[in-house]
């Protein structure tokens, strides 16, 4: 990695150390700690989500025209006045203000780091710098929940507000550190061409006309769904209720989600790397449904409440490994699909999906995760293979250097000069 790659993801990893102290959390703070209640609780959460619903739709514009370093800056700044507030929110109206901006900055940071990283790598190596970036942001989480868990005490809302402080200083060092990149292009060479604006810019309607990339935000929107929709809702109800899970086994399972994506990030990445990403992806699913399967029997087999457990937490670890092959192929395909114009508008698509998934998911896996046990698996079993069947699909639309760009550094011809012949005339 270059010097400006090494900052990016230095402050990238920094920022997720800040979150994980407060993300699992967030809910027992504004109920029991502020003592809000859990509807407020639940309106904060889902107003976090809003905010960034609201705000992703006009990010890429921006990052595209202005360059993405101005909305990292600003959307770390953003983000650490609202981690402050909340650390020291005593009432709704506090709480609700300070989740509107730490959602909204928090979300237009994702597709501008993502532009970043694309513009400081080059196709060959822009998967490994992609994986580095999850593998990073796993484990600041990690680490970051892990040292949190230890300072956290409801009993003193002080060490709720230092945790929030800590985010808040995070989110200021992305901001420091991001400041001092030089990107290798400007914000001159980013905005759209003029016969482009002439037209409207591109925008949704050039992407809405790019049939690759509408699929792949499909398939985006069901494996977010699938997935990380129902980590913290539908999954962990269907555990406690069904399999009789302990609440305290729900942080072993998702530490093992975390452990299995650190472990393996890297070795996965040398098997994916070289194959087609339509197969890859494709495996993800199959790895899912299986995933899913064990769930439950977990909640739904006569087996002991030991092996009960050991299923629910394998669930949690299958899924890390499916997320292990995701992060080299999927958001390197974002960047590979956008027109060098649009790098910004493409990320902020995406992301756009992801935060709908993440907010239908537990609206809908939540109820049936509860309450509908049998069902609940079924559908997230057929979800899963439903992965597998995009991904096919896609890799037809796909050129075949976008979907294995490994093609594109093996298959090169040395030509090789051959002097012609010399007629001799006498």
């Amino acid at each position: 990695m270059g010097a400006a790659m090494r900052r990016i993801q230095a402050g990238n990893a920094l920022s997720a150390f800040g979150l994980g102290f407060t993300v699992p959390y967030l809910y027992v703070y504004v109920a029991q700690v502020r003592d809000l209640g859990a509807g407020t609780a639940g309106a904060v959460l889902a107003v976090f989500a809003m905010a960034a619903l609201v705000v992703l739709p006009f990010t890429g514009r921006v990052i595209d025209r202005r360059g993405p370093l101005p909305v990292v800056v600003g959307g770390a700044v953003l983000a650490a006045v609202g981690a402050v507030g909340m650390g020291v929110a005593a009432s709704v109206p506090a709480a609700v203000l300070s989740a509107v901006l730490l959602g909204a900055g928090t979300a237009v940071m994702q597709p501008a780091l993502a532009t970043m990283i694309v513009w400081c790598s080059e196709p060959s190596n822009r998967t490994r710098a992609f994986a580095t970036q999850f593998f990073l942001q796993n484990l600041g989480l990690g680490i970051g929940g892990l040292i949190g868990g230890q300072i956290v005490d409801v009993g003193r809302p002080g060490s709720f507000t230092l945790l929030f402080g800590i985010e808040a200083a995070m989110f200021l060092v992305l901001a420091a550190v991001a400041g001092t990149v030089r990107l290798p292009r400007t914000s001159a060479t980013a905005s759209l061409p003029k016969e482009m604006a002439a037209r409207g810019g591109g925008g949704m309607r050039a992407l809405l006309g790019h049939r690759a990339m509408v699929q792949l935000c499909v398939l985006g929107f069901v494996l977010f769904f699938a997935c990380y929709g129902q980590f913290e809702s539908g999954l962990a109800a269907y555990g406690t209720e069904a399999a009789g899970i302990d609440p305290s086994t729900l942080g072993v399972a998702l530490a093992a989600n975390t452990a299995v994506i650190v472990v393996a990030q890297f070795v996965v990445l040398r098997l994916v790397e070289r194959r087609r990403r339509s197969r890859v992806v494709a495996s993800v699913g199959l790895i899912w449904a299986l995933a899913w399967i064990i769930a439950g029997y977990a909640g739904l087999g006569h087996g002991s409440q030991t092996m009960a457990t050991a299923a629910f937490i394998s669930t949690y670890a299958l899924f890390g490994l499916g997320e292990s092959m995701l992060s080299p192929t999927v958001a390197p395909l974002v960047a590979d699909l956008a027109p060098d114009e649009m790098v910004g508008q493409y990320n902020a698509a995406f992301a756009l999906v992801k935060q709908l998934a993440l907010a239908v998911g537990p609206a809908v896996g939540g109820p049936m995760g509860a309450a509908l046990h049998g069902p609940y698996i079924v559908t997230f079993v057929l979800f899963s293979l439903g992965v597998s069947v995009l991904a096919l699909r896609l890799g037809r639309r796909l050129t075949p250097v976008q979907d294995q760009p490994s093609l594109a550094y093996t298959s090169r011809v040395v030509a090789v000069h051959k002097p012609e012949a010399v007629t001799a005339s006498y």
